[in-house]
């Protein structure tokens, strides 16, 4: 016969599972994109090069970039390999959400909030990127149980040293994480006011800990000065996109307000509950909050990725909403709430499958072909060939970033316009010349050009080689790239 105990036990097991199963599954299918050329790229440097690196550029980055090179010395660079400790990571915050939710809600509550942790559109994504957003989550999670224990009851001293310097770690993994400390703070104030003097004391030697990064940070401010020039800051990437898709997000907002509702009329019942919903509702706030008001009064740093962390706080409020939706229906079916809630459950997780397909499609990764036009160059092009990358697009989009995430393609190929490798460099990229520079001696008899957009045979290398004497013979279109073969 199954107890209580024996389910608190099995939630977390079984929305773990799920969690690192949905990560993995499909993982290797889509190619590299620029994000993540920045990780393999800086992870595959020697160490000398890599900290000459962060000295310069990135330096926020440093944790999971040295994590990451020791990671990809053991099991290499495929997309498999650098992606799978997202998948893990995918697993540990599901598992995480189904204990934080059955601290304060019961078996049920806990497997629903792992399960949709585990599903939920925001996961899917960064359970496949070689980012550190989801290793960030999981660290905000489990520290969250952490606080959560030590609140509750009389705890030694080390387990406050390992909040405090864990919260420092995780600020060293993503540097918004610094946020966490905040919601913590303030849920402390409101929940559990007669241990704020000790929190408080804590969180400052988290701070001094973490106070490194935080100015290096403020150095590599100029870093995300790109987001001045996108129109990140909308209604559907605030109230959608942060953690959903634009099918489920508003079924999902619905839940995590009834849910937010239903806890607090239900507070003197319920007040665990309550307390899960206050915290998991100023963790959904106060990020998002705070990072919406320093982009419009400091700088510009919002973009829906950085609010990743909150993920397990929406799961819990979608889990409180499903179970209140449930205790309703059941009042007025002659159905038991925990087959309703199953059911609801069960077509909310549903919804979330789609996505999940569709971010494990060849091109999801912002339409990134890489992975295809470099195989294509590896069926086809000589050993002696030249290979000219479009110089057009920004730095995380192009094209010469295939020879860096899969160099064995163009091995035994030219890059004539190439000056200086990134691992001879303290910057993310190569170094240069301009295409037009580029002389038919540089060039010899076959170039390939990998091009990046519409109207290829039109860019302005192609007119640069035909004033040289060469033809087109062949052109090939992959999705955003289109690869041509001219000859003189």
């Amino acid at each position: 016969m199954r107890t209580s105990t024996d389910r608190a036990r099995r939630a977390p097991l079984i929305a773990g599972v799920v969690g690192l199963a949905a990560g993995v599954a499909g993982s290797w299918i889509p190619s590299f994109w620029g994000d993540e050329a920045a990780s393999v790229m800086s992870a595959s440097r020697t160490w000398p090069e890599l900290w000459r690196m962060l000295q310069v550029v990135d330096g926020v980055h440093g944790a999971y970039y040295a994590f990451l090179h020791l990671w990809i010395g053991l099991f290499g660079a495929s997309e498999f390999s650098v992606r799978l400790p997202s998948a893990i990571a995918a697993g540990l915050l599901a598992a995480g959400t189904a204990v934080l939710a059955g601290r304060l809600g019961g078996p049920r509550l806990a497997l629903t909030a792992g399960l949709v942790a585990a599903l939920l559109p925001r996961t899917a994504v960064m359970a496949a990127e070689a980012r550190s957003y989801a290793i960030g989550t999981a660290l905000a999670v489990w520290l969250t149980v952490l606080l959560l224990a030590l609140l509750e009851r009389r705890r030694t001293p080390w387990l406050w040293a390992a909040y405090a310097v864990g919260s420092a770690a995780a600020v060293y993994v993503f540097l918004y994480l610094a946020l966490l400390l905040v919601v913590h703070g303030v849920f402390v104030l409101l929940a559990h006011r007669a241990r704020m003097r000790i929190w408080v004391g804590w969180a400052i030697g988290a701070a001094v800990l973490a106070a490194p990064i935080a100015l290096l940070a403020a150095a590599e401010r100029n870093q995300i000065g790109f987001l001045a020039h996108r129109d990140y800051i909308t209604l559907q990437n605030v109230l959608a996109l942060q953690w959903f898709d634009p099918v489920t997000a508003w079924p999902c907002g619905a839940l995590i307000a009834i849910g937010a509702v239903a806890a607090w009329r239900a507070r003197r019942l319920s007040p665990d509950r309550a307390r899960l919903a206050l915290l998991a509702g100023l963790w959904l706030l106060l990020p998002t909050a705070a990072i919406l008001l320093a982009s419009v009064t400091i700088a510009p740093m919002y973009t829906v990725r950085y609010l990743s962390f909150c993920t397990p706080a929406a799961a819990a409020l979608i889990a409180l909403g499903v179970h209140a939706t449930a205790a309703w229906a059941a009042r007025r079916v002659p159905v038991r709430a925990p087959l309703i809630g199953t059911a609801v459950l069960a077509v909310l997780l549903a919804a979330f499958v789609p996505n999940l397909v569709v971010q494990r499609a060849p091109y999801a990764k912002d339409g990134s072909d890489w992975r295809e036009a470099a195989a294509y160059l590896r069926a086809r092009a000589q050993p002696g060939d030249a290979v000219v990358y479009d110089a057009r697009p920004k730095d995380s989009e192009a094209p010469r970033l295939i020879a860096a995430v899969y160099p064995s393609a163009v091995a035994g190929l030219r890059d004539p316009a190439l000056l200086s490798s990134y691992r001879g460099r303290a910057g993310l990229w190569d170094r240069t010349r301009p295409n037009t520079a580029l002389t038919a001696a540089d060039l010899g008899g076959v170039a390939w050009l990998v091009e990046r957009g519409p109207a290829a045979a039109a860019s302005p290398d192609v007119r640069h080689l035909e004033t040289l004497g060469y033809r087109i013979r062949s052109e090939h279109r992959v999705d955003v790239t289109t690869i041509l073969r001219m000859t003189r």
